[in-house]
């Protein structure tokens, strides 16, 4: 199935430059591997060197390039979209323009992990 039929619903709500890299990604990891999870879990690797789940969509990253160690150690973990690499202050914005409070204090691991709560939150919201 063509990745336009399948593109999940927040990419869908996300530029369309992000709409293109998973389709384009989605497509051809179906090509070689065949439909199903495998061609999802490459297309969104392949999203994630540009952009960053932020709340409900993807917005571009500031640097390109792997946004969790899950990227590249093949364990099927991630940090849901969220770009771990990223410096404590910009997990801080990012953490500030979700309204996450006691952001402060956190160590840049608890930054992480509230941001992908609060994006499964409100990604939940927007279906």
């Amino acid at each position: 199935m063509p990745g336009v039929e399948e593109l999940p619903s927040t990419i869908r709500r996300s530029p369309k430059k992000a709409q293109r890299t998973w389709i384009k990604a989605h497509d051809s990891a179906v090509k070689e591997y065949g439909e199903g999870r495998r061609a999802h879990m490459t297309a969104f690797a392949a999203l994630k060197h540009s952009f960053e789940k932020v709340g409900d969509h993807w917005e571009p990253k500031g640097k390109k390039g792997p946004s969790d160690k899950g990227a590249t150690d093949r364990s099927g973990r991630t940090d849901e979209g969220v770009d771990a690499n990223a410096g404590k202050g910009h997990l801080r914005n990012l953490a500030a323009r979700l309204g996450i409070k006691g952001r402060t204090k956190m160590k840049k691991q608890e930054l992480v992990d509230a941001i992908k709560k609060a994006n499964r939150r409100q990604t939940a919201k927007s279906r």
